[in-house]
This record gives C-alpha cells, sequence and structure tokens, in this order.
C-alpha cells in the first residue's frame, strides 16, 4: 500500500486545497479502508477564508483558459488520458482501498476517465453552433457556445473518480475551470487525481486552477459553493435528499445544476427471456460494487410464470459470489464504505419483513478475523410487493427485491411507479415487448436497456436520469452544452434596419 501511496504522491497528511499550489489549515480528516477499517492517510481540511482564495484563483485560471482555442484545451485533456494511463493500476488500487469495490471494478473506473478523456478531445473540435435563415433581408443569423465559468463538482464516495472526470474534462474543453469538492469518505483518491492533472497542467503550460479541489464539512465548505454566485454550476451526485437541498439554493440564485441521484432501477423479466442470460446481467447489477452504485438493480419484475426458476438460478448464482478482500484475484464483492451503511441494510432488511417480505437468500453481517472493520455482508434476495415504502425508498446496499406480474402492461406500470427514474432494462427476445419497454408509454427512466443490466453505461451516450433523479445529464452525446453559455447571434451587413416581424416603427 505505501508504494501504491508513494508512486500517486499521497503522504501521511495531506492538504486539502488546491488551486495551482497546495494548503489548509482546518480540522484534520482521516481515510480508513473499509477493507479493514484502517488508516490509510490523513487530509487537512481547508478553511471558509481557504476556499474563497482558492475561487479567485480559478476565476483567474478561468479567465484566460476560456481565450485559449479549444483544440489546445483538449491537448491538455489528451495529455491528462495518457497520464492516467500511465497510473492506472495504482489510482485503481486506490480506488479499492478507498472506496472497497474490488480492484478489476477500481481499474475499470479509471478507464472510464481514460475513455472520457478522448472523448473530450474529439469534443474540442466540435463544439458546434448552428446557422439560421434569418426573417430580415441582407442579415445572418447564428449561435454560438462559450465557456461558462468555474464549474462546481460535488462527488460521491462510490464512484470517487469517474464522475470528477465526467465533469472535468467536458468542463476543460468547453474553457471552463472546475472546483472539486469529493465526498469526505474518499479523499485521497481525489488528492491523486488533482496531482496527476496539475503535472499534466504545468507540462502543457495550463494554468493548474483550472483543476482546483476544495476538502472539506459538507456544513460548511459544502453550503459555501452551493450558494456562491461565482459558481454558475454545481455538478452534484448523491443522494436525492442532497439534491433536493442543492437544487433549492443553487435555484435559488438562479444558477445552473446537473443533479445525479438516487436510482431504484428495476429489470422486467419476461416468459420469453433467456434466463441464463437475465442471471448474469441481474448479478452484475445487484451484486456488483456491493450494491453500491446508482445504477445498482434494485427491483426484479419477474412474470409470475418463471419466477421460482429464475429465483432458483439468481439464488445459486448469489451463491458462488465470493465476499472478501477486494484487492485479492477472486473476490466479486467487498466491503460496504462502512459500519453506517451495514445499518442501514440491516434496518432495509427489517423494514421489508415487516412489511411482508420475506428472505430468500442471504442478510447476514460476516464476522471474524477474515472480515475486518465490519463492513462485510452477504447479499440479499428478498420477495416484496412495489408499494412497500422500503421498496420505494433507496437502500445503498446489496438488497435485491423479486416482484411478480401477469401482463406487461402492468409490468411497466409497477416498473415507473417510484419516485427515481435512473436506468432501466428489460430481457426479452421477443421484439414486440422489447419496443414497447422502449415506447413513450415504457420506461419512464434516463437509460433503458434491452437484454443486458442496468450498470455499465458507455461513455458515448448522456447519463443521467428523470423524476428525484435529478434530471441532469453528463458524459456523453450532448451533454457538454450543460457547461456552456449558448448566444445568438445577428449580423446587419447592409445600411437598413428592418426590423423582425415587419414590424414599422417611425420612418
Amino acid at each position: 500500500m505505501q508504494d501504491i501511496l508513494k508512486k500517486l504522491g499521497i503522504e501521511d497528511i495531506n492538504p486539502g486545497g488546491f488551486c495551482g499550489e497546495w494548503f489548509a489549515s482546518g480540522d484534520k480528516l482521516d481515510s480508513a479502508s473499509p477493507i479493514n477499517g484502517q488508516r490509510i492517510a490523513s487530509v487537512t481540511q481547508i478553511t471558509p477564508a481557504e476556499y474563497d482564495r482558492i475561487v479567485v484563483r480559478a476565476q483567474e485560471a478561468f479567465n484566460k483558459w476560456r481565450t485559449t482555442p479549444a483544440p489546445l484545451r483538449g491537448e491538455t485533456v489528451r495529455q491528462l488520458g495518457n497520464a492516467l494511463r500511465e497510473h492506472k493500476a495504482e489510482l485503481g488500487a486506490l480506488v479499492t482501498m478507498e472506496m472497497g469495490k474490488i480492484r478489476a471494478e477500481g481499474e475499470g473506473e479509471v478507464q472510464e476517465m481514460i475513455d472520457i478523456c478522448d472523448f473530450a478531445v474529439g469534443l474540442s473540435r466540435q463544439l458546434y453552433g448552428l446557422t439560421m435563415p434569418s426573417e430580415r433581408p441582407g442579415h445572418r443569423m447564428y449561435e454560438q457556445w462559450h465557456p461558462l465559468g468555474v464549474v462546481g463538482v460535488v462527488s460521491a464516495f462510490n464512484f470517487p473518480v469517474a464522475v470528477w472526470s465526467w465533469n472535468c474534462a467536458l468542463a476543460a474543453v468547453c474553457g471552463d475551470a472546475t472546483l472539486w469538492k469529493p465526498s469526505s469518505k474518499t479523499p485521497l483518491t481525489a488528492i491523486a487525481c488533482t496531482k496527476i492533472a496539475e503535472r499534466v497542467c504545468r507540462e502543457t503550460g495550463a494554468d493548474p486552477a483550472i483543476f482546483s479541489l476544495v476538502i472539506g464539512r459538507g456544513s460548511t465548505i459544502g453550503e459555501q459553493l452551493i450558494n456562491d454566485k461565482r459558481i454558475p454550476l454545481v455538478s452534484a451526485t448523491g443522494s436525492c435528499r442532497m439534491g433536493y437541498r442543492i437544487g433549492e439554493v443553487v435555484g435559488k440564485r438562479l444558477g445552473r445544476t446537473i443533479l445525479e441521484l438516487g436510482g431504484n432501477n428495476a429489470i422486467i423479466v419476461t416468459p420469453n427471456a433467456d434466463l441464463k442470460m437475465a442471471t448474469r446481467g441481474i448479478l452484475f447489477g445487484a451484486v456488483g460494487t456491493a450494491g453500491q452504485r446508482c445504477t445498482s438493480t434494485r427491483r426484479i419484475i419477474v412474470h409470475d410464470s418463471i419466477r421460482d426458476e429464475l429465483v432458483e438460478k439468481l439464488v445459486a448464482g448469489y451463491q458462488q459470489v465470493t465476499i472478501g478482500d477486494p484487492l485479492k484475484d477472486g473476490t466479486l464483492m467487498g466491503p460496504l464504505i462502512d459500519t453506517g451503511a451495514v445499518d442501514d441494510m440491516f434496518a432495509a432488511i427489517k423494514h421489508v419483513k415487516e412489511e411482508g417480505g420475506e428472505i430468500l437468500h442471504g442478510g447476514q453481517k460476516l464476522e471474524g478475523d477474515q472480515y475486518p472493520g465490519g463492513g462485510y455482508v452477504t447479499p440479499t434476495i428478498a420477495t416484496a410487493c412495489n408499494e412497500y415504502s422500503i421498496v420505494q425508498d433507496e437502500t445503498f446496499a446489496p438488497i435485491l427485491y423479486i416482484i411478480t406480474y401477469s401482463t406487461l402492461d402492468e409490468a411497466v406500470r409497477l416498473h415507473n411507479d417510484v419516485p427515481q427514474g435512473l436506468s432501466s432494462a428489460i430481457f426479452t427476445s421477443n421484439l414486440l415487448e422489447a419496443e414497447q419497454f422502449l415506447t413513450a408509454a415504457g420506461s419512464d427512466c434516463g437509460i433503458a436497456n434491452v437484454n443486458i443490466g442496468t450498470s455499465g453505461a458507455e461513455i458515448g451516450g448522456a447519463f443521467g436520469g428523470e423524476k428525484e433523479t435529478g434530471g441532469g445529464r453528463e458524459s456523453g452525446s450532448d451533454a457538454w452544452k450543460a457547461y456552456m453559455r449558448r448566444q445568438t447571434n445577428t449580423i446587419n451587413y447592409t445600411t437598413e434596419l428592418p426590423l423582425a416581424q415587419g414590424i414599422k416603427f417611425g420612418d
């Protein structure tokens, strides 16, 4: 572990503020690994005054960066992607140590960072506007996109590095600076990423303050950020409760938000499904990252004629899941992030029982020398009804609810009848069922898949959801437009001044 930390520039105690220089003088924050509960390193958090100093520098960096040609901005992002390639193994291992996901997923998250950098490099030459015909003779009308400003990025513990890259890579080629407030549960990965970005900027000549960092308490630094009128856009990933707060505060000052909040993702399994394929998709979606993804599979809506067969296959699959140290080869599920998450999981299990559900598999806390740290559990399968209050909420843990249906219309109704709307899927070999699921009257989620699970979104598509999930979009497609301001321009190249809509005013 010490060798990995050294390669990433992580010291025993690290300053949590960066804007071209590192500093912090606030309280100390210890980062402990959920693998064994042991301290990895510490971070000195910033103070409110230091936050203001960082924002001022980030604004200065933006003022210069916004006039840098977009392809040159793309070159810095290209070099960032290359640097991440060099550090993929070490950074992936740090993600595993600090967050608890298995090593393959940790490195996979870094690969997402590399992929979004590649996407953004191409985007730097494609920030297109439109040309529209003017109704006035001798006029030309078009639109263009300008850099927006300093973008606030609030990330969650479950994807401690990828979410930053989704935002900072796009924001950078769009001409923005970013101000990153990471989760207090995973501060070391944020410092490692920022150090990599700092080195790249110094090599390319960019101001390193375009990738600024603020590590501090949500109740002070987080509130300062979302109330800051100098931050025109806040992109935040987290719980629905957090999203309501950020949406209210930023909206009150007429700022913009990209909110990636809770998911309560379901898979419909029809009698026409390939059950072997469905089982694999469900297993990865429900158990991967110990159920701590916003795209984790929470509900299975299965036709009553195949319910028993599917449950049998799922239980057999769950029994083969190796649980333990996520750094070891062969482990498929590591620990939950902390003991508070374990408490939430078992409170949910108790709740589903009280509402009438039955535990079909799992639901135990794993203890002993093999499971240090207090975060290891067995993934759980439970019967439930969609209207249970616990099913309507998202529990960030590996709990899978089995719900039955009789008709596809009923399945779609059950699927949509939750407050969240992030990711969804249907397993079927019937074209009519698949197409119905993808219509306007089908899935109401931002992501809808056929014959793949709810997790594992690709970089090229816009990522985000509807309803309480927030409605924002990150990553691919035209998500870049959220990081820029649109401007409509009209040029009169005559000596006359005709008005629009044929209006006559004076002689």
